[in-house]
């Protein structure tokens, strides 16, 4: 399997190190590209939001992969391996998977259980498969990630009360603002996060809604959708003094609200920044009367104890793996099996024809008669082992026995004949 996650997120380094870090959606071809023409790494998919930077990969060795990985981090951090390496987790083979599989479920959320993870998983995967870095370990993973999640939404509770990030800074804001029923809000961005932002605040009672983005399109599809007003980006300083409330979640580069923009509008302001890197420059919430939630404050705030709901969902998660895994092993063994059995056809044909050459006053019918034993001698000969090995590798540590078959039988398999997708088998 040779699979290997390499991450940073709000649990292991600052917001200022995730933003450098962070990738936008337009950067993101050519960093896969990047990836994938390392000498280690032979597939990559990555998952960038606004608290993780996550390179899922399939890899041919696990400390020169983790090197490549490691430099282009580092490269795009702007510090070195050595210095980056502190704030990373590392995930590989069994535990790769469990991790993929609890992302997906939003267990390793800033909120526990918020739903837009999915969501965001789906389009790294989609933007790997569309550049060709996702090859059949990603693929297999992926799609499995993405089933474990919608069924830990659809079998716990864990999402229960609508929990996200905008629902929780929205929540965060409140408990120092008050209430923002019937108060007049913005969204800044267009994309999944703003629409995900327009409706958390329809759903808390602002009123009326307003959103930008500098493409006016997709902001004026965006606001129809939601019942908000679209309002050219151009005229953001007369949009802020309109509004109390500012949701900001862009992929600009760099920030969209300044100090001296926010202080024009000339009110108190709850602004909340969902972005990374951030939206919102330094300053503004230093400002009087301006209320400012970042990621960074966020992820102080929330609390992940777990409760029955969790635990739940670490029960589904925890099957999931040990399933993924028992599939994988015996799906390994198959072509080892098959090989096996094609060997020993090729050496009773072989003998068979021996077996012609010498007793030519043989008939057909005796000739049929004889391989027709010659066959099934072989054949239950090799059924009993067979099975047994299929069953073997289905345990922990069962990648062995496939190994030892093709060892002690000299088995040549060509690598895509291992592979599962390849061969139209689908994980249950």
């Amino acid at each position: 399997m040779n699979l290997l996650v390499v991450g940073i997120s709000h649990r292991t380094a600052g917001v200022p190190l995730l933003e450098r870090v962070a990738v936008a959606g337009d950067e993101m071809p050519a960093v896969l590209a990047d990836l994938v023409a390392q000498p280690y790494v032979d597939e990559a998919v990555m998952l960038s939001t606004c608290n993780r930077v996550e390179i899922y990969a399939s890899v041919t060795a696990f400390h020169g992969a983790l090197a490549d990985i490691g430099g282009i981090l580092a490269a795009r951090s702007g510090t070195t391996v050595g210095e980056l390496a502190p704030q990373l987790y590392v995930h590989y083979e069994v535990d790769a998977v469990r991790h993929a599989f609890r992302v997906a479920a939003g267990l390793d959320s800033m909120v526990v259980g918020e739903a837009q993870i999915l969501g965001q998983l789906r389009d790294a995967y989609g933007v790997a498969a569309e550049q060709g870095t996702a090859g059949r370990v990603l693929h297999e993973l992926l799609q499995q990630a993405l089933r474990v999640g919608k069924r830990v939404h659809a079998e716990t509770e864990i999402d229960r009360a609508g929990q996200s990030v905008v629902s929780a800074a929205l929540a965060y804001g409140q408990g120092a603002t008050g209430t923002i029923e019937g108060r007049p809000a913005l969204v800044i961005g267009a994309g999944a996060m703003g629409a995900l932002s327009l409706a958390t605040l329809r759903r808390s009672g602002a009123h009326p809604l307003y959103v930008t983005n500098r493409s006016a399109g997709r902001a004026e599809r965006l606001a129809e959708l939601h019942g908000a007003i679209a309002v050219p980006y151009a005229t953001l300083p007369t949009a802020l003094e309109q509004v109390d409330v500012v949701i900001s979640a862009t992929a600009s580069p760099g920030p969209v609200l300044d100090a001296a923009l926010v202080g024009a509008a000339g009110h108190p302001l709850l602004v909340l920044d969902l972005a990374l890197p951030r939206d919102v420059a330094p300053g503004v919430g230093d400002l009087p009367g301006v209320t400012l939630v970042d990621i960074e404050l966020l992820s102080e705030s929330l609390s992940t104890t777990a409760d029955a709901e969790q635990r739940a969902a670490e029960d589904i998660v925890a099957g999931e793996v040990e399933a993924f895994l028992t599939w994988l092993r015996g799906a390994d063994v198959a072509p080892t099996v098959a090989a096996l059995r094609a060997r020993a056809d090729e050496v009773v044909e072989a003998e068979l024809g021996r077996l012609a050459q010498r007793c030519p006053e043989l008939t057909d019918g005796h000739r049929a008669e004889v391989a027709h034993s010659i066959h099934r001698i072989v054949q239950r000969l090799l059924h009993q082992p067979t099975v047994r090995v299929r069953q073997l590798a289905a345990e922990p540590g069962g990648e062995t026995y496939a190994q030892a078959l093709r060892e002690l039988f000299d088995l040549q398999i060509p690598t895509s004949a291992i592979d599962p997708a390849a061969a139209g088998e689908v994980h249950p």
